[in-house]
């Protein structure tokens, strides 16, 4: 019988040790493969207004186009307070939104009750030390690291008049107070609003701290509104900046309280109204509605002294151990320090950028007198935070300043009574 050959069959143990192998191989691949992250933020801003909703489109727009995921949360009001209140109630929740519109103080507020993560790997990066100015880089840091991003550079002390109606009643653009109140008398007397004002208390924040600075200078700003130095709240000066308020309150219309600031521009652009002090978000706003600037409107220096009141947005990021809303915080303060956006969302937006390597060609001539007298203000030490937009003092005193503006704009609280109760809130709210 002849022999059944030998088939030479792997061992089991061998087969196994084979199959371990392999597994610890494809195992070991999808361990050490990295998983891709989606940037994604959720957003809590205030710019809801026709100008400014367009500027945050443009941001959102970048930011999608750049592979990220970008979920809205927009709160109604001009001044952010209640954007604040929002904020607030979600942190306590435990659930912060990862980048939050954010100015002053209350940054390094955030960033000292450790809440916020850093910019610093971002910020070197893209030299932000270099491309900013020093005022916003102050805003911006807290013990020598970015929590906040800043987006651009808006002028507070603007007056925007409607050439055609000014014309009509034959005043001139007033340089002085006097002048502004002739001019606004002989308005009256035609039929026309004189100013354009929304009652609301931020609004009249930033009306007092205009007249704050043209009636006493940069120096008198800095000692009452930024130092809170008694003497200055107390002084005759103080008393002449409510006098000009109780005037003003005679050159609004009887429909102002609550108004939105936006309505009060609609005013302007009708020809009700001759003229409006407002943040250059207001020149958004009018051209957003096909206004051009030097033809349907005009931008003017507030009356008085000389000087640029400062106001800048600026995006925190709350801290996340998600990687994708990490990821997603980082390219967002990339993209928005870029000089692409900074140009689109400025444009947009009516103010200038925060960065100071940028060209002008794409800016009209307002911007680019606010970049000129920006840049005179910084060489001159005329250029002061605003009290109104909180980038000069903590919430609680800036509260104390609107409570007593706003009271006394809207009653026949006398001038002196008005510096009392200033001084008294103040010194309470420190």
């Amino acid at each position: 019988m002849s022999k059944m050959p030998t088939l030479k069959m792997p061992s089991l143990r061998n087969s196994i040790l084979s199959m371990t192998a392999m597994a610890t191989v494809v195992a070991g691949t999808l361990v050490t493969a990295p998983a891709r992250a989606e940037p994604t933020v959720e957003v809590l801003h205030y710019w809801t207004s026709g100008g400014e909703s367009k500027a945050a489109g443009a941001l959102r727009q970048d930011f999608e186009a750049a592979g990220g995921k970008w979920i809205d949360a927009p709160v109604a009001g001009g001044g952010g307070d209640a954007a604040s209140t929002v904020l607030r109630s979600r942190v306590l929740a435990g659930d912060p939104p990862n980048a939050v519109q954010l100015k002053g103080p209350n940054i390094k507020d955030w960033a000292a009750q450790g809440k916020l993560a850093t910019l610093d790997e971002v910020a070197k990066a893209e030299n932000w030390d270099a491309i900013l100015p020093p005022q916003i880089r102050d805003v911006v840091t807290y013990k020598g690291h970015y929590y906040a991003v800043p987006v651009n550079i808006h002028r507070v002390n603007w007056m925007w008049v409607n050439p055609k109606v000014m014309e009509k009643a034959g005043v001139a653009i007033p340089k002085t107070w006097d002048e502004f109140n002739a001019a606004a008398d002989k308005l009256k007397a035609a039929g026309i609003i004189p100013l354009a004002h929304g009652g609301q208390p931020w609004q009249e924040g930033a009306l007092f701290e205009d007249v704050t600075l043209g009636l006493g200078g940069p120096d008198f700003y800095r000692k009452a509104l930024v130092e809170l130095d008694a003497k200055a709240l107390t002084s005759d000066t103080m008393v002449k900046v409510f006098d000009q308020m109780r005037k003003l309150r005679g050159y609004v219309d009887d429909g102002f309280p609550g108004r939105e600031w936006n309505l009060a521009a609609g005013l302007l652009m009708n020809g009700q109204a001759a003229m409006q002090i407002m943040g250059d978000w207001e020149k958004g706003e009018l051209t957003a509605a096909g206004k051009v600037p030097g033809k349907d409107f005009v931008c003017a220096h507030v009356p008085g002294q000389f000087g640029y009141i400062v106001n800048s947005d600026s995006f925190v990021m709350f801290s996340s151990a998600n990687a994708d809303r990490a990821a997603g915080q980082k390219l967002l303060a990339k993209l928005i320090l870029g000089k692409k956006f900074q140009e689109t969302f400025n444009v947009l937006k009516g103010s200038i950028p925060a960065r100071q390597d940028m060209a002008r060609d794409s800016f009209d001539e307002c911007a680019v007198k606010s970049m000129d007298d920006l840049k005179t203000a910084i060489d001159t030490n005329s250029a002061v935070p605003s009290m109104a937009h909180e980038m000069a003092v903590p919430g609680a005193v800036r509260g104390a300043f609107l409570d007593v503006v706003t009271a006394h704009f809207n009653s026949t609280m006398t001038s002196q009574e008005a510096v009392k109760r200033l001084a008294e809130a103040v010194d309470l709210a420190k």
